[in-house]
């Protein structure tokens, strides 16, 4: 939804009544006769407002009160106080602390501020479209790392473990899709790109290291159901094991290794699942249920071959539905 209402917040009906009449061919307006009246108009309508203005002098609370709360709350919405021309060191202390965009002294030159509002939906338009380009940058930039650590997970299972790891790949990316993996968090606010591959591939070398940790523990098992009392083991409180199936009924287990963000280095337990699916992948059924994800091990016969671009089409797969 684009912004494109002004809010205009003052004690004395007449200024508000007055100001509406003004401005509004040029835009809706919503008024507010008090602070907290102010910022419960926020709270129901904060998404429709691109513009707010308030007075500075009111009974109970000043007007940059309810200015620093929409900074803190709805830091897109462009913010103006309006103010006596004996108010103006507070006024110019909003500025300075980044509370408002501008102020408006009272009494209003009208010319001065229909062109003081038009500048300011412009610049709220402005910051809109800016918004947006970012959210679909770094969804862009999301859905990359998500191939990339699918590809880092196939690298890592070749170099760490002695088996054919793609069959239990496989069922692992199967399993995040169904278990609506999301995708993984990047703080650019915190980190550049360099320190993000920095955390990307300390996690890779950390992840490797546990499947080989657990190789010998999974390696040696000889039956589906010690198969699967082998899987509730490595994973307590995340695996329920009931009448010879095993239910994952923590989410996170199973979208950990794909989802989670960079600086957060693997535990054993998120590293386990596709430990254990390098093993037995290729007999793995899986469904869905109320509680979690249903683990069946099939008896005898052979999966059927993966397709060649098997990988490409689950990267594609779980990055379309995590952006969803």
């Amino acid at each position: 939804m684009r912004p494109d209402k002004i809010l205009y917040v003052d004690d004395e009906p007449m200024a508000l009544k007055y100001f509406e009449r003004l401005i509004n061919p040029m835009a809706p307006v919503l008024t507010a006769l008090s602070v907290e009246e102010g910022k419960a108009v926020l709270q129901a309508r904060g998404a429709e407002i691109a513009v707010l203005i308030s007075d500075q002098r009111m009974p109970g609370a000043m007007g940059n009160e309810l200015l620093r709360y929409a900074r803190d709350h709805y830091p897109q919405m462009v913010r103006m106080l309006t103010t006596a021309y004996s108010e103006l060191g507070e006024a110019i202390e909003a500025i300075n602390t980044g509370e408002i965009y501008r102020y408006v002294t009272k009494p209003w030159d009208l010319e001065l501020l229909r062109a003081d509002m038009r500048n300011a939906l412009e610049l709220a338009d402005t910051r809109y479209e800016r918004d947006n380009l970012l959210r679909e940058k770094m969804a862009v930039q999301r859905q990359q790392l998500m191939a990339s650590r699918v590809s880092q997970l196939a690298i890592v299972c070749a170099g760490f473990l002695h088996t054919d790891y793609a069959r239990g790949l496989q069922v692992y990316l199967q399993a995040a899709e169904l278990s609506g993996c999301g995708l993984p968090p990047i703080d650019w606010r915190s980190m550049d790109h360099a320190e993000l591959m920095q955390y990307e591939a300390q996690r890779s070398i950390a992840i490797g290291q546990a499947l080989a940790d657990w190789q010998p523990r999974f390696a040696a098992i000889g039956s589906a159901a010690d198969a699967l009392q082998a899987l509730a083991d490595a994973m307590p409180g995340q695996v329920e094991l009931l009448d010879g199936t095993a239910t994952v009924v923590d989410r996170s287990a199973l979208t950990w290794l794909l989802d989670a963000a960079s600086h957060e280095p693997p535990s054993p337990s998120s590293v386990a699942w596709l430990a254990w699916l390098s093993y037995w992948g290729g007999s793995v059924q899986l469904r869905a249920n109320p509680v979690g994800l249903e683990v069946h091990l099939r008896s005898g016969g052979q999966p059927a071959a993966l397709q060649a671009d098997w990988m490409a089409d689950a990267i594609e797969r779980i990055g379309h539905a995590a952006a969803a």
